[in-house]
């Protein structure tokens, strides 16, 4: 869509309010964006800013382009009343009917407070800067309802949501900059793919140093994003949710062209474990790519689930199958790499061949197991000497721990070079461009949530 005329339209300027609405040009793409005025009222919401809110995202639907919401506001206008409380419940509705539909972005550059805050989790990016703030009860009810005395920083300040809540996907002082980069990697709208980006980094580079990026010793950790930046285009890797859950990766990039969406075991944080968090973030990601057709790169080395009662007692197995069932629904091009280990129920979520993948390659020295050498020697031969579980260890991992009993069985499809893992990929890709998958005819899904 050109921008020309279109980004000169101004649509209900004549309402005296808070919000102020219309299409905008980032770096290319069109978007409908949505503004509070901060410096009115405190960007307090009457009715009629939440009628000027549904009212974006009813254009953005109309013309199929993306949502951009630029919040900052005190809450709803209590001169109002429960009209106010009804016009930003309003605008809620119609931004969740954008959902899966445009991309919807949030930027916050200042305090969200009470009701509006809940609008940024309807977000799929929220953008935020250091100036800002966001949270639903402020620290005076906080300190009345539990006694607890917190600031306002600590209470919902950019680090706390960038690390702790994982609200924040982008932390950015520019913030017109981070949509239009998170812009160019997805299309307009659900219906259709994102456009192929020019590229002289050819697809059949090869990529020696991939051959040693895994240490040798299998307690060793090393960056799995320098992994995803030699095998995406022009190493140019835009990571989300960088400071939530570490231990996993989730990042946009682009292979032949073609914008992807990368999931990855973080060994360098807990091993690569996947927890509740990781577990959030990886299917909420799977979920979006899957939503705007982004293929999506799964590079596996995880030792396993992180184990603790109080991960089992806050909900591990329904948040565990919450990445498990995104991935079984996702009908985006899947291309499965593992890197290194593999091993039991979180290998199985991580994309298996189980769950659906396109595609699953593993470098030579991948282990696929139910369990690394130790745990299965203490279980399969319990009553032996210690000092004969060293050769059984041994004779575990030369039988079991490598890729070709895998392959030999189908769970694998093709034991790859790591130099040639981008070559590997850009034919897969490629390949599966045309890949079209039939959507079950149902109301909605009832997930793990």
């Amino acid at each position: 869509m050109a921008s020309g005329p279109i980004t000169s339209l101004r649509v209900r300027s004549g309402v005296d309010g808070t919000v102020q609405i219309g299409p905008r040009d980032f770096g290319g793409r069109i978007a409908v964006v949505a503004r509070t005025a901060s410096d009115r009222r405190r960007g307090a919401l009457a009715r009629r800013d939440g009628d000027s809110l549904a009212a974006a995202a009813r254009m953005a639907l109309h013309l199929r382009v993306p949502l951009v919401l630029e919040l900052a506001s005190s809450g709803a206008d209590v001169s109002e009343g429960i009209d106010a409380l009804h016009g930003w419940g309003g605008a809620a509705g119609a931004v969740a009917a954008c959902s899966g539909v445009v991309p919807i972005i949030a930027v916050t550059t200042g305090p969200v407070i009470s009701g509006p805050a809940l609008m940024l989790g309807l977000a799929d990016i929220v953008v935020m800067t250091q100036s800002a703030v966001a949270f639903v009860s402020g620290p005076s009810m906080v300190a009345e309802f539990t006694g607890v005395r917190v600031g306002i920083e600590a209470l919902g300040g950019v680090a706390v949501h960038a690390s702790a809540s994982g609200l924040c996907a982008v932390e950015a002082d520019e913030t017109d900059e981070a949509v239009s980069e998170i812009l160019g990697f997805l299309p307009r709208h659900g219906d259709e793919e994102a456009p192929i980006a020019p590229t002289m980094d050819p697809v059949d580079r090869l990529i020696p140093e991939l051959r040693t990026v895994v240490p040798a010793r299998g307690s060793a950790s090393y960056d799995v994003r320098d992994v995803a930046r030699l095998l995406v285009d022009d190493e140019i890797v835009y990571e989300l949710w960088a400071r939530w859950a570490p231990q996993l990766v989730t990042a946009m990039g682009r292979i032949g062209g073609r914008s992807v969406g990368i999931v990855a075991n973080q060994p360098r944080s807990l091993a690569g474990t996947l927890d509740i968090a990781a577990s959030q973030k990886a299917a909420r990601f799977v979920r979006f790519c899957d939503a705007f057709n982004l293929p999506i790169v799964t590079l596996v080395d995880t030792p396993g689930f992180l184990p603790g009662k109080d991960l089992e007692w806050r909900g591990m197995i329904r948040h565990g199958a919450e990445l498990a069932f995104a991935y079984a629904e996702a009908t985006v091009p899947r291309v499965c790499v593992i890197l290194r280990k593999a091993f039991g129920g979180a290998y199985i979520v991580m994309d298996s061949k189980g769950l659906g993948n396109d595609l699953c390659l593993a470098w030579p020295a991948a282990e696929i197991a139910v369990m690394g050498a130790p745990g299965a020697v203490q279980i399969l031969h319990r009553r032996e000497e210690a000092a004969d579980r060293a050769g059984l260890e041994e004779d575990y991992r030369m039988r079991y721990l490598t890729p070709w009993p895998a392959a030999e069985r189908g769970f694998v499809d093709e034991v790859v070079d790591p130099a040639a893992t981008r070559t590997v990929l850009a034919a897969a890709l490629s390949a599966l461009s045309t890949k079209r998958e039939p959507l079950v005819g149902r109301k909605h899904d009832v997930g793990p949530l």
